[in-house]
């Protein structure tokens, strides 16, 4: 009987939400008060609140209450959604695009066609990329502070083919990963599709003298209650975030690793923005560290082309992942790439990508003056956490009625509690639009909050 009625009353619950009788946003009654109300234990007050969040219809926040959630917004808005629509105004992906890039191109591809390469680039190459490449990397990654050997770099198709190819190689199934509270949302995707535990590190509080970054406490907490595997960091210009992580907490990180025999896996994806930046972890700690970049963000996300460096050990393994996966970067995209690297182009670029993303930072923080945002002063993205009462599937659907899109917390969060915040990335769009963009998000907000 008691059964019947649960269920009875989430259908009733699940009816209203999709009719819009319980329109987005609405509080729902706490637990004690729906037992109260419906004659029903506590506890199955609890199971019909879990089984309507697990339906996607509402969302239980600490300290808030239940709320119904905005059920025409995907839960995977961000990571799963279209990267564009037609008319659309994207600040939910980064495609920083500089308007010399499209002539850059048709240059190097002439350059390119007249090469006495041309005919080896038809054939397979070797599946961590040959050798002389593998070498422009290693003297390209010095300017970030990592000295390596050839020997130690795998040519890989874009960073997150590098993130899989070590996941598939150096982790099993089940194994438990410590992550940021927020992170990049492709790591979160490979860890759910190779059966990965994440473990949530919480944000440290500056004002405690921790300095900001990951809560390195709570990592050895976690370290000292659970058999860690490995960490996930991102200590150069942290996505979403944008923390660089200071000379001493890159050293606690990698005390607490070698401490807990912790793999570290460096994502580096986003370092070539931060200027004069400490020490890489894999140049800290060379032994236990896999660094994984690339060129698609510093240049164009169209050229997936990314690079891994690994200690020796571990590089047959992940070349052999590779081979498993692509076989081989192309030949045509890898010849391109460091041709760029060789001739100065890239380090050009990253640097007028990083002149490109302060002068859009300045735009935004002139816009959003007032409001509490988290961003670095040369990223492409902005962490603009909501005004209390204020829900970010209801500030997400309004701008998508506006054709502006951005993204929630969700698909970066990896703890139990979800943010009310977005993320806007400020690097796809031309400077005018930007600006429309973030005045119509800080009109939104505004409306919403007060």
């Amino acid at each position: 009987m008691a059964n019947a009625k649960y269920k009875r009353l989430v259908d009733a619950f699940a009816v209203d939400i999709r009719t819009g009788d319980l329109p987005p946003g609405s509080r729902l009654p706490t637990h004690r008060q729906l037992a109260a109300k419906e004659s029903i234990a506590l506890v199955t007050a609890s199971r019909v609140y879990a089984e309507l969040e697990s339906m996607g219809l509402v969302s239980g926040e600490t300290g808030r209450g239940t709320f119904v959630r905005e059920t025409a917004l995907a839960l995977s808005n961000g990571i799963d959604q279209p990267s564009s629509t037609e008319g659309m105004i994207d600040l939910n992906f980064n495609s920083a695009s500089l308007p010399s890039q499209a002539e850059l191109l048709r240059g190097a591809l002439r350059q390119l066609a007249s090469s006495g390469d041309l005919e080896a680039l038809l054939h397979y190459q070797p599946h961590a990329g040959r050798k002389h490449e593998r070498a422009t990397v290693a003297r390209h990654l010095e300017c970030r502070g990592l000295s390596v050997d050839a020997e130690q770099v795998l040519i890989v198709s874009g960073a997150q083919h590098g993130l899989a190819a070590t996941v598939m190689t150096l982790l099993n199934p089940g194994d438990v990963v410590a992550t940021d509270a927020l992170i990049y949302p492709g790591f979160k995707v490979l860890a759910d599709v190779h059966r990965l535990e994440l473990l949530s590190i919480p944000v440290s509080d500056p004002e405690q003298g921790l300095g900001y970054g990951p809560d390195l406490d709570a990592l050895e907490q976690l370290c000292q209650s659970r058999r860690v595997r490995a960490v996930y960091a991102m200590p150069t210009l942290h996505n979403p975030l944008g923390w660089v992580m200071s000379l001493a907490q890159r050293k606690r990180l990698i005390s607490i690793a070698r401490q807990h025999d912790l793999l570290i896996i460096e994502d580096a994806a986003y370092a070539f923005l931060a200027e004069n930046p400490p020490a890489p972890l894999a140049t800290l700690a060379p032994d236990i560290t896999v660094y994984v970049s690339g060129i698609s963000k510093s240049i164009a996300t169209g050229l997936r082309v990314g690079f891994v460096t690994a200690p020796l050990k571990w590089v047959p393994k992940i070349e052999r992942t590779i081979r498993a996966t692509t076989w081989n970067t192309p030949g045509l995209m890898t010849a391109l790439a460091c041709g760029w690297i060789t001739d100065g182009t890239v380090m050009r670029l990253e640097s007028e990508k990083r002149q490109d993303a302060m002068l859009r930072q300045a735009m935004a923080r002139e816009i959003l003056q007032g409001m509490d945002y988290v961003s670095h002063p040369a990223s492409y993205f902005i962490w603009l956490p909501l005004p209390e009462e204020v829900r970010a599937d209801q500030i997400v659907m309004e701008l998508l009625r506006s054709n502006i899109s951005v993204s929630t917390a969700e698909p970066f969060a990896t703890s139990e509690h979800v943010p009310h915040a977005i993320r806007l990335a400020l690097g796809s769009v031309d400077l005018d639009v930007l600006q429309v963009a973030l005045t119509k998000v800080r009109e939104v907000i505004d409306n919403y909050a007060y």
